[in-house]
Parts: structure tokens; C-alpha cells; sequence
């Protein structure tokens, strides 16, 4: 393996680390977030701040889905960068030509989808309590 192709690499696994810290801060905002409208919720025994919980969260599971799909791309990018160790290594970062997975597939990954449904679940039952 080549320097070239090294430097390369890397330079790909930093965008792939940088999506998934973004994946992750994401999610803590959205249990943050929801945590706050919850305790506004129980202090005011105001249900609107309880179902105005509902458009963040699915406004982060949109964004997160996001975040995964660009690292799904940037997985295939690294390895075809990997597998081909005689291409030219122009450092090239443009992952748009890798569509393995779309966009709807990272948004209904069972990761995305166990975090976010339990999220609108427990949403969902915080309405229905404080009604």
C-alpha cells in the first residue's frame, strides 16, 4: 500500500468519523430536547409543549438519516479506494457516485428506527398521561 493511497484513506475515515460524531450528537440533542419539553410539560401540566416534541424529533431522524447515508457513501468510497491500489489517488472525497444505499434506506435503518419509534412511543404515552 502506497503513501498516497494511506493518506487517502484516511482522509476518507475522517469524513466517516465525522458522520457518525455528527450521528451521535444528534441524537443526544433530541433526547435532550425532548427531556426539556417534558419537564416544561410536567411544570406548566401543558400539553403543547409535550406535542410540540413531535416535530423535533422527526426533524432529527431526518437529519440522522442523513448523517448515515453520507456515511454509508463514504464506506463505499473507502473501499473501492482500499480494493483499487492502482488507481491515481487524486484524493478525490466526492462520495456521490456511490448509491449502494439511498437516502430512505439509512432514514429506515433498524438502528435509526429502534431509537426513533421508542422516542415517539414514549412521546406518544407522555400525551396520552398528561391528558
Amino acid at each position: 500500500m502506497s503513501d498516497k493511497q494511506n493518506h487517502h484513506l484516511q482522509l476518507i475515515q475522517d469524513v466517516i468519523t465525522r458522520m457518525a460524531s455528527n450521528s451521535f450528537f444528534v441524537k443526544g440533542w433530541t433526547v435532550t430536547l425532548v427531556a426539556g419539553l417534558f419537564a416544561l410539560s410536567a411544570k406548566d401540566a401543558a400539553i403543547q409543549f409535550v406535542v410540540i416534541a413531535y416535530l423535533p424529533t422527526m426533524m432529527f431522524w431526518v437529519l440522522d438519516g442523513y448523517f448515515l447515508w453520507q456515511e454509508r457513501k463514504y464506506r463505499d468510497l473507502y473501499d473501492y479506494v482500499r480494493q483499487n491500489p492502482n488507481i491515481n489517488h487524486c484524493h478525490t472525497m466526492n462520495a456521490s457516485g456511490y448509491r449502494r444505499y439511498g437516502w430512505w434506506g439509512a432514514l429506515c435503518s433498524k438502528t435509526l428506527v429502534i431509537f426513533y419509534v421508542s422516542l415517539l412511543a414514549i412521546i406518544a404515552y407522555a400525551t396520552h398521561v398528561v391528558t
